[in-house]
Parts: structure tokens; C-alpha cells; sequence
């Protein structure tokens, strides 16, 4: 028991949990102690005689609740801290639908469907809608629908639209389940607030103080919740920082907190701005740049850490040497100075850039975890191209060999697959054995018996060439991919021009990967390739939890946030890739300066940004042009340094002090008698 006292907070912090009346409004900057301060106006309030069972706080993830939890019962006296309302926005809904389900039309004992049963339900509303050689896929068609209930969209007209009817028999069928998706339990729980003064009135008596943690990312839907939950005189404290609200694309509303006096009027605004995490140069240059967003609520995140280092900004020649560069002190810090792999974090923009990245780790066997995106050869066109690499390696992999058998389709359909596998069970061999037997292609019919020997034709051609001594595999697997059709069926496939462009550029940056491994490996073929792709293969861990992972962390600014590293790099610092491109469409340049914003303030006490001359983009060499953020950076704490110069002066002068020293020892030999 850690008994809450106000000697331990600083005094905007006593402030804060001071303020216990009417809305409350507090600006937490990144790394100002905020979870503390939260946690202690809680223990706080009860102190003051606030019925724990009155107290309702709210966060975003269940990571965020469960430690918010354990720190209200291990601060709040008696253990009344149990009795405290504590979840996420979902779990608060779910909770209240359990009590009035009949007042939305479902009995108290619905199911909550999983994203798989969603997909599995959804495949089955469309079957009944679509022809059998009809494209609609199901994945495309859940996000569509988790738009239009989370910003009440309109599907349209049944009649008219397919994604309108898809839409209407996807909700008959769940409600018919007595079934709710993740989605329905926000908005059936904002209509149930919104349309029952009953239910209304009573919720409100219960929960009569409302704590919301990280209010930059709540949405209009959340927001009306808020509304609906808290009547006059607004006891209402919600945390968060405008600075930080990177989610805009996926519906966080940024006016819900620098317009927040519009939902609760004249609240009391206080801001935390002494940062506990990072040195005096990184906070004063992330305050240089966010300072240049319009609309914002000023604040200046300041330190007691003077720190040692200065901020590097470096350019390089293009993203090979920048990653190389990053590997090489990477590797030299954890054995010259001792710091584990751990203390080390790499955060991109776009999860292309993690491939190269990847490689040289791997290269150097550097551990490393991959958080907040797959890692790229988990990617899904990675993986159909692997796994026909695998199967020219090895024919009897079956995983592999069952993924690639129709993919892109040639006519052996799921039928036919389930025979097979069927088959080799019975006869204990391979799937690919199963395939080639006659007896088992005489089974089948006459147009899938010739899909089926065409597909082992084309394995039986390609293991010949990548089994030749000196094969390259870089030319061998884009003809492969060409002669398969595959990304032809790629573009089929997608919903959006921007789907079909992700997956080219996974396909082209693996063929890069292979033209890269054909350079400096002769000698190991396929096998060793495919040995460097499975090496850290132990990434499967719980996504949500990184210190469980260990090694180099690997991770995208997005999911970067409320997480923190003694050393950062952020690689990529160029225009198209942060601002990204889609940004200047969009009008969200501001968000992405933002999210530079929040990748700076990740480090605690070195902080690496690079930026490269040349990159490759379609297999093509292209300029490329430092991000426009740079120069809004103040120059005060930052040692700006030509990388690519600086290492051939480097090797240059070791070069002739080399030839100069070895001068001198034959001028020695040579005076010798």
C-alpha cells in the first residue's frame, strides 16, 4: 500500500487533483507524470469523502485500465479503490447493455462476436447477396461497416447499393444471434443514454464524477456518451494532450479537446509541462516544432535534465547506409558501452520502411521486436512469395504449399485442397506427393487435373533454376511472380488504389531484399535466404505488452505513443514519407507534424534523425528531399552532420594514414644494414 500524499507531486500536479468540482480540464504533456496525478485525484476525492462506487474512469486500452487499476487500489485507503468504476469506454457500455438490453432491443444474455466470427457471419450474409465467382471480401466489407456505426454514416439503400445490403443483413443476422459486435456496444450504449431518461437519469445518480485518460483520442461517438452521462454541474476531469492526437484518421476528434469549453462550459484548465523522461534539448527542440501548429493549447514541456547530448540530425546516402548506420551503433553501443538491446528503439512512419531495416539487423544478429506492425516478411504478399520460395526449396512443406496451391487462383479450389490433405494423412506423405499421384488426379476433375499438373510444371521449372549453382534469385523470383500472374490478381483484389499500391511495394522491396542477398551471398542459395527470414522468429508474442519482447524495438510512431526509449532513432525524415504523402490531399500535415511531435518526446536521452539523397522507390534510384519539419527545428541543441561525406573522409584519411605508416616501415627496412 503506497498511501497517496501530496508531498510526492509538483504543483500543478497538487493542482490537478485538487480540483475535484464542475469540469476539469487537464493538459498533460507528454512525460509529465500524468497516470500519477490521475490515479492520486482519485484517492484524493475519496479522502474527501466521494463515494468510490460514484467514481467512473475511462481510458482507451485495457493495458492503460489494468495498470490504472492496480494503481487506484494500491493508493486508495481501506480498499476502497475496488469499489472505484474503472474500464475502457467498450467495457463501461458493455456493462450498462448488460443491465438494459431490453431497452435496444436484445435480451441480457447477448454474445459479443469476436473479429473472426464477425468475418465468418459476414461471409455468410454475403454468399446470400453475391454470385459464387462474385469478388466481395469480407474483410473490406467489416471495416466499412465499423465506419458507419462509429460515424453514424448511412449504408444507403439496400436496394440499390450491395455494401448497403450487406450492411442491413449483416445487423439483422446479429441481432437475430442476439449477437453485438465491438462496434455496437459504443453506439447501442450512446442510444440507450440518448433515448432512455430513465435509464439516463439513473446512470447518471451512480457515476456521478467522469475521469477520461487520453481525451485527444476520444470520437463524436464517445463525445456524445460524455455528454449523455454528465448532466449539470459537469463533474467531469478529462486528460489529455491536443499535442498528441495523432488518430484523426481512424475518427479521434482533436476539437473534442481544444474546443472542450463548447461541451462543458468555463472549465478549469491546468497544465502539467515539467516533463519527467527526456533532457532539456529534446523537450526544447519538440517544442520548436509543435509550436508552429495553429490552434493548439499553448504549452512548453520543460526539464531539471540538462542531459549530455546533443540532437543529431544526419543525412545519409541513401536508406542501405542509413540502415546500415543505424545497425553499426547500434551494435557498437551494446558491446563498447554495455547498453542492452532493449534501451534501443527504432520508430518509422510506414511499415515499408522496416524491411531494410530488418535485414541489416539480421545481417549483424541483432535481437530485435517488431511492435505496432507486422513485421514485413509477415506481410501478406511477402508471405505468398516466400512460401513459393519455401516450396521450391523444400516440395513437402505443406503449410507453404497449401497456401500457394490457388494462390492467385488457377482453378483448384478449396475441394480439391481438402482431398489432398485428406489423402496424404491416409497415405502418411506429403501433399505435394498426394498431387502428383495419378490415382489421386484421376479423382478429381478433368479442368482441375490440368490446373493441378500446370501448377507442378511451374514448381518443377522453378526448383530447376533456383537449385542451379550461381542462380540469382532476385531475376529468378520476379519472373516467377510474372509468370503466375500474381500481381495482375493483386490488383483484382483490391478495394482501394492505395491497397494494390502497398502490396507492390511489398512485392518490389522483397525483390530488392533478394537482388541485395544476391550481391553478397553466392554461395548459400535459397536455403540461406530463407534461413536469414526465419531468423528472430520468436516474435509471435503478445503484441500488446512489449516488455515481454526482447531485443531492438522496431516500431511505428503511431503505436510509439505512451511508450518510452533511453535512445531513439527516427529514420525517413523526408517529404512524401513524414509529411506523408496522402497528408497534403487530406489536410493533415498538422497531424503528422504531431506525430513527429510525439516520436521526438519518445527519447530520453539520445535522440538520432536521419534523412537520405536517394532512395529506392519501384525498383528505380529517386531523389529525395528532407522533410519540411526539419527546418522548423530550432538549431540551439542540434549537431547537424553530412553522414555519407563524413564516413569518406573518414576512410579516407584512414587510407592515407594506412599508406603513410606503411612508407615509413619500408623507408625503415630499407635503412636497415
Amino acid at each position: 500500500m503506497k498511501p497517496f500524499s501530496f508531498g510526492l507531486l509538483n504543483p500543478p500536479q497538487r493542482e490537478a487533483v485538487k480540483s475535484i468540482h464542475g469540469p476539469v480540464l487537464i493538459l498533460a504533456g507528454a512525460g509529465t507524470g500524468k497516470t500519477r496525478t490521475v490515479t492520486a485525484r482519485i484517492a484524493h476525492m475519496v479522502n474527501e469523502g466521494i463515494p468510490a462506487e460514484n467514481i467512473l474512469a475511462v481510458t482507451f486500452t485495457n493495458k492503460s485500465a489494468t495498470e490504472m487499476r492496480e494503481r487506484v487500489q494500491d493508493m486508495v485507503r481501506d480498499g476502497l479503490g475496488k469499489k472505484v468504476v474503472l474500464g475502457t469506454f467498450h467495457a463501461f457500455c458493455c456493462r450498462l447493455l448488460r443491465e438494459h438490453a431490453e431497452s435496444v432491443g436484445y435480451k441480457k444474455n447477448f454474445v459479443i462476436y469476436s473479429q473472426s466470427e464477425q468475418t465468418s457471419l459476414l461471409k455468410r450474409v454475403i454468399a446470400r447477396f453475391c454470385a459464387k465467382d462474385e469478388s466481395y471480401d469480407p474483410s473490406a466489407a467489416q471495416s466499412r461497416i465499423s465506419r458507419a456505426k462509429n460515424y453514424g454514416e448511412s449504408p444507403g439503400d439496400p436496394k440499390r447499393s450491395l455494401d448497403a445490403a450487406v450492411y442491413e443483413g449483416y445487423c439483422s443476422e446479429l441481432r437475430a444471434l442476439n449477437a453485438m459486435d465491438f462496434d455496437d456496444l459504443l453506439l447501442l450504449g450512446v442510444q440507450l443514454l440518448e433515448e432512455h431518461a430513465d435509464v439516463r437519469e439513473r446512470v447518471q445518480h451512480r457515476h456521478r464524477y467522469v475521469m477520461v485518460d487520453e481525451f485527444q483520442d476520444t470520437n463524436s461517438l464517445q463525445m456524445r456518451l460524455l455528454k449523455a452521462l454528465v448532466p449539470p454541474p459537469f463533474h467531469i476531469c478529462v486528460v489529455g494532450d491536443d499535442d498528441q492526437s495523432i488518430y484523426g484518421w481512424r475518427g479521434a476528434e482533436i476539437t473534442n479537446i481544444t474546443q472542450f469549453e463548447d461541451f462543458f462550459p468555463n472549465p478549469k484548465v491546468i497544465k502539467l509541462e515539467e516533463n519527467y523522461r527526456s533532457t532539456t534539448p529534446i523537450l526544447h527542440t519538440a517544442n520548436s516544432l509543435i509550436k508552429n501548429n495553429a490552434g493548439r493549447r499553448p504549452k512548453t514541456l520543460w526539464s531539471r535534465n540538462p542531459g549530455n547530448d546533443l540532437i543529431r540530425v544526419l543525412l545519409t546516402e541513401d536508406d542501405k547506409e542509413e540502415a546500415d548506420m543505424i545497425a553499426k551503433e547500434i551494435e557498437t553501443a551494446k558491446f563498447r558501452d554495455g547498453e542492452a538491446w532493449e534501451s534501443f528503439a527504432v520508430l518509422f512512419r510506414t511499415n515499408d520502411q522496416s524491411r531494410i531495416l530488418e535485414q541489416h539487423f539480421r545481417q549483424r544478429k541483432i535481437p530485435y521486436r517488431v511492435v505496432g506492425a507486422r513485421s514485413f516478411f509477415d506481410r501478406r504478399e511477402v508471405k505468398d512469395i516466400i512460401s513459393y520460395l519455401a516450396v521450391l526449396l523444400n516440395p513437402h512443406d505443406d503449410i507453404s504449399l497449401l497456401r500457394i496451391l490457388n494462390t492467385p487462383t488457377r482453378g483448384i479450389g478449396t475441394g480439391t485442397a481438402d482431398l489432398a490433405r485428406e489423402r496424404s494423412l491416409e497415405r502418411g506423405h506429403s501433399v505435394f506427393v498426394a498431387l502428383c499421384d495419378p490415382d489421386f488426379q484421376r479423382m478429381i476433375p478433368a479442368g482441375t487435373r490440368t490446373a493441378v499438373r500446370g501448377f507442378l510444371d511451374l514448381l518443377g521449372k522453378y526448383t530447376t533454376v533456383a537449385s542451379a549453382r550461381g542462380s540469382l534469385l532476385g531475376p529468378m523470383t520476379e519472373s516467377l511472380v510474372g509468370e503466375t500472374g500474381y500481381l495482375e490478381w493483386l490488383r483484382k483484389q483490391a478495394k482501394t488504389p492505395d491497397d494494390f499500391t502497398n502490396w507492390e511495394t511489398g512485392i518490389r522491396e522483397l525483390l530488392n531484399s533478394l537482388n541485395a542477398y544476391d550481391q553478397r551471398n553466392r554461395t548459400d542459395g535459397l536455403s540461406g535466404f530463407l534461413d536469414e527470414v526465419s531468423l528472430n522468429g520468436d516474435r509471435e508474442d503478445d503484441e500488446d505488452d512489449i516488455t515481454k519482447k526482447k531485443g531492438v524495438c522496431l516500431i511505428t510512431m503511431h503505436a510509439a505513443k505512451g511508450l518510452e526509449f533511453p535512445i531513439v532513432y527516427l529514420p525517413g525524415m523526408e517529404q512524401g514519407i513524414l509529411p506523408h504523402r496522402r497528408s497534403y490531399e487530406e489536410g493533415r500535415v498538422d497531424e503528422e507534424r504531431r506525430l513527429f511531435y510525439v516520436g521526438i518526446t519518445r527519447a530520453m536521452k539520445k535522440l538520432t534523425i536521419s534523412h537520405v539523397r536517394w532512395r529506392v522507390k519501384w525498383g528505380q534510384k529517386q531523389a529525395s528531399l528532407p522533410s519540411p519539419f526539419l527546418k522548423e527545428l530550432d538549431r540551439t541543441y542540434l549537431d547537424q552532420v553530412d553522414y555519407a561525406r563524413h564516413m569518406k573522409e573518414t576512410v579516407s584519411t584512414e587510407e592515407s594514414a594506412s599508406f603513410f605508416a606503411g612508407l615509413r616501415n619500408m623507408m625503415k627496412e630499407s635503412a636497415r644494414p
